[in-house]
């Protein structure tokens, strides 16, 4: 939301954290957690800093449509409300004020702290890559107490496997349908969380190996993966994706209701 598309945006290796990424081999396993609506419920800022945004530029925005669409680039949203020849400007300007109004309302979603620790506990890394603008990525997390151990912005969508790649994440964890692509972009694993504005059926759709309600599933879910992965023609995975009720899909992909979708 408060990031750019990709072919704007600087490249990942300007905002990787010295060292980080070419460490991955002293870690069990590298986790991606997108942000938005993953780690962070977002929308009471965003919806504040459209409000913000609007007062300031006197333009009209429906805030409570708006925060409905979280995902894409913040620039595939201003589109709706200002001229083209006005989304650099108004870009910036919301990036400006986005400290100010968004950090504080935001809360962490449930379940968030108690995912980056399991990974931690199973002896791996856990890396975010967002769309988000990188300062204020880390500002949330900061905020949060959230310790990542690194922040990568500016990343929508396919070209979020760049930043997967590099640091050589194996699962990539989000709530929207662009994270899946970036994930089976980079060849991880994606396990999905239906706490954003895609279903679980249209995460599964997507593509998605796994589907959790919420991240509260996560420690479970990451402790059989760990116990039961293999290598796969060069990915890390479990020979069967398992939901929490212990049902088992080897051909398809399953959510934590036991909703399958054929792979194909």
């Amino acid at each position: 939301m408060a990031g750019m598309s990709s072919q704007s945006a600087p490249s990942p290796a300007a905002a990787t954290e010295p060292g980080l990424a070419a460490d991955a081999g002293s870690h069990t396993v590298t986790v991606g957690f997108d942000l938005d609506m993953t780690l962070i419920d977002s929308r009471p800022g965003i919806k504040a800093t459209y409000e913000a945004l609007s007062a300031r530029t006197g333009a009209y925005i429906d805030v409570d449509l708006a925060i409905t669409r979280l995902g894409p680039p913040l620039e595939q949203e201003l589109v709706h409300w200002f001229p083209d020849e006005r989304i650099e400007e108004m870009g910036e300007l919301y990036r400006e004020l986005y400290p100010e109004y968004a950090i504080g309302p935001t809360p962490a979603m449930t379940g968030a702290r108690e995912a980056i620790e399991a990974v931690r506990r199973a002896g791996g890394r856990a890396i975010v890559v967002t769309a988000k603008h990188r300062p204020n990525a880390k500002l949330h997390l900061s905020h949060l107490g959230i310790e990542a151990d690194a922040v990568i912005g500016w990343l929508w969508a396919e070209a979020k496997a760049e930043a997967l790649r590099e640091y050589g994440a194996t699962v990539y964890v989000g709530d929207h349908t662009g994270d899946v692509r970036g994930a089976r972009t980079a060849g991880a694993l994606s396990v999905a969380v239906a706490t954003g504005p895609c279903a679980a059926d249209e995460l599964l759709t997507a593509g998605a190996d796994v589907v959790l309600d919420d991240l509260t599933a996560f420690p479970a879910w990451l402790t059989g993966h760990m116990d039961g992965r293999r290598d796969v023609g060069g990915r890390t995975e479990m020979g069967g994706r398992t939901d929490k009720g212990g049902r088992t899909d080897m051909d398809g992909r399953t959510d934590m209701g036991g909703r399958t979708a054929t792979a194909g």
